[in-house]
C-alpha cells in the first residue's frame, strides 16, 4: 500500500495581466471550459499559451512521504519507503514576460523501480541509483497577439488525444526552443529539441526539429500537418553540429534531408479533429517511411512503418452531474520510430518522445471522471497487445533496436515476436483541497495484468498535480 503526504506552502505574490500565461499539461476534467468554436481557437499544442487570463503569480513546496507494499501473483510482497521534496514558482515580470521553475526529488530504500522514470537525472552511491531529480523550467515572451517564444528545459505534447503519436510529454524533459504563431486560421509551432543519449556510460548530443501546422477549416472542424527531423551533430564522415538547413521555419525536411546527403530520421504526420457542442472526434496518422506497391500487395514488408490514432472525448451531464469519457484506440506498426541507432530514432534519453510503448502494438483505452464541486471521481483502463524482441532479434517493439537487426524482411505484423497481452487499471477518488495548484486528497488503486503477471497497488495520501504524473503504462 502506498501512503502519500504533501505539505503545500502558497505565498501570494501580485496580481497582473498575463498576455502570455502558460497553462500546465494536466488532464481535462468534467468541469473545465470548453473552448467556443470559433475560427481562431485552436487545442492541440500542448501546453498552452493563454493569452488573455489576469495572472497571480505564486511560490510553492511540496513534500511527499511514500511507503509501499506491492503484492504479485508470482512473487512475495514487498515493502519500500520513498520520500521526496519539491517546489515549483511561477513569476511575471511584465505583462508579456512569464516564467515557470520546478524542481522535486525523490528517494527510494529499496527497488529503484519504483522512482520517477522520466525524471531528469539519477544520483548514485557508486553504481546504484539511490535519488532521482525531476527539474523543470520555460520562460516566455508574447510581444503581441500573433507571436509567442518560449525556451526551456521542459516536455511538450501535441495532438488531442491521452497519447500522442506526435510528441508526448510521457519521457524525460529536455532543452528546447520553439515560436508559435496565430493568424487568419492558423496556428504554426516550430521548435528546436536538444536530445541525448547514453552510449557506453557516456553521453551523446542529439538534435531535432518539429513543424506542426493547425490550420481550423471551419470552426468545428481542424486539420494538422507534422513534421519532425532527428540528427546525431557527428557521423563518420561530418562534425556538422546542429544542421543549419534545419533551423529554416519554412522548409520541408523530407526534401531537405535528400538535398543534405543525409540519413536522418524524418516522420510525418496528419491530424484531424472535429468538434460538436462538447464532443470531440480526433485522430492522428503518422508515418516513418513506406512503399505504396508493398501495402497494396499485404506484404507485411518491414519498411512500411506507420502508425493511427483514432478517438472520440467529450462532457456530458446526468441529473445536473458532470461527467468527461474518452475513448481512444492506437496501433503503431513495427519498427517505427527505430533507426539505425539510438542517435537517430525518435527517443531521448532512453524513452520514446511519442506513444510509451515505441512500436509493434495496438491498444485500447477507455477513460471516466465524474465531478462534484470539490469531489473526483477517475476511472482508466487500457487492453491491448504488445510484441517484444527474442531471440537476440529485434521485432519492431523496442525503439533503441536498430532495424537492421530483423529476422526478416516480409510478413511483419503487430504483435509479432514474444507476444503480450495486456490489461491496466486505475481507480481514483479524490477531494481538492486547493483549486489554483489541483491538491487533492487521494485514494487509488491500480491494476497491472502483464508479462504473464499481475499486480495490484492501492494508496492514499495527499497529491499536487502541477503536471502530468503517468502511472498508465
Amino acid at each position: 500500500m502506498i501512503f502519500r503526504f504533501f505539505i503545500f506552502l502558497l505565498i501570494p505574490c501580485f496580481t497582473c495581466f498575463g498576455q502570455g500565461r502558460i497553462n500546465y499539461l494536466i488532464e481535462e476534467l468534467p468541469t473545465d471550459s470548453t473552448v467556443k468554436l470559433s475560427y481562431t481557437n485552436h487545442s492541440s499544442i500542448l501546453p498552452q499559451v493563454d493569452r488573455n487570463t489576469p495572472f497571480s503569480p505564486c511560490l510553492g513546496a511540496t513534500f511527499s512521504a511514500d511507503n509501499l507494499i506491492s503484492y504479485d501473483k508470482y512473487f512475495p510482497s514487498a515493502t519500500y519507503a520513498r520520500v521526496g521534496l519539491g517546489i515549483q514558482t511561477d513569476l511575471s515580470i511584465s505583462p508579456k514576460w512569464y516564467a515557470r521553475v520546478g524542481y522535486n526529488f525523490s528517494t527510494i530504500n529499496n527497488d529503484t523501480n519504483f522512482l520517477d522514470t522520466r525524471s531528469f537525472f539519477y544520483s548514485r552511491n557508486n553504481s546504484q541509483i539511490i535519488g532521482s531529480h525531476n527539474l523543470l523550467g520555460r520562460v516566455s515572451y508574447t510581444p503581441n497577439h500573433i507571436f509567442n517564444f518560449q525556451g526551456g528545459l521542459d516536455r511538450n505534447f501535441i495532438g488531442e488525444g491521452n497519447r500522442s503519436l506526435f510528441l508526448s510529454d510521457y519521457g524525460k524533459p529536455y532543452p528546447f526552443a520553439q515560436m508559435s504563431a496565430r493568424f487568419w486560421h492558423v496556428e504554426y509551432l516550430v521548435m528546436y529539441q536538444f536530445f541525448k543519449e547514453q552510449l557506453q556510460e557516456n553521453w551523446h548530443n542529439k538534435f531535432g526539429a518539429t513543424h506542426y501546422l493547425s490550420w481550423n477549416v471551419t470552426k468545428w472542424l481542424n486539420l494538422g500537418i507534422f513534421e519532425t527531423v532527428v540528427f546525431q551533430p557527428k557521423d563518420t564522415l561530418l562534425n556538422r553540429g546542429y544542421e543549419l538547413e534545419y533551423l529554416n521555419p519554412v522548409i520541408f525536411f523530407r526534401p531537405q534531408e535528400y538535398a543534405i546527403g543525409s540519413s536522418d530520421n524524418v516522420l510525418l504526420g496528419a491530424s484531424f479533429s472535429a468538434k460538436w457542442k462538447g464532443h470531440t472526434a480526433y485522430g492522428q496518422l503518422t508515418v516513418d517511411e513506406f512503399l505504396l506497391s508493398e501495402i497494396k500487395e499485404k506484404s507485411g514488408w518491414w519498411a512500411n512503418k506507420y502508425g493511427a490514432q483514432l478517438g472520440i472525448k467529450g462532457r456530458f451531464k446526468i441529473n445536473k452531474e458532470n461527467f468527461f469519457y474518452r475513448v481512444e484506440g492506437n496501433a503503431v506498426r513495427p519498427y517505427t520510430y527505430a533507426h539505425l541507432n539510438a542517435l537517430q530514432n525518435y527517443a531521448h534519453a532512453g524513452s520514446t518522445l511519442s506513444h510509451p510503448y515505441g512500436g509493434n502494438f495496438a491498444e485500447i483505452l477507455g477513460e471516466l471522471k465524474w465531478q462534484r464541486k470539490r469531489w473526483l471521481i477517475k476511472s482508466f483502463f487500457s487492453y491491448g497487445i504488445q510484441g517484444f524482441d527474442k531471440d537476440g532479434k529485434s521485432y519492431g517493439g523496442d525503439v533503441y533496436q536498430p532495424y537492421t537487426n530483423r529476422p526478416y524482411d516480409y510478413g511483419h505484423k503487430i504483435g509479432q515476436g514474444e507476444k503480450n497481452n495486456f490489461l491496466r487499471s486505475q481507480n481514483f477518488i479524490g477531494y481538492q483541497l486547493y483549486q489554483t495548484y489541483q491538491l487533492f486528497a487521494e485514494i487509488n488503486f491500480r491494476y497491472d495484468s502483464a508479462y504473464q503477471r499481475f499486480s495490484f497497488f492501492p494508496s492514499i495520501g495527499f497529491r499536487s498535480n502541477l503536471w502530468n504524473d503517468y502511472r498508465n503504462y
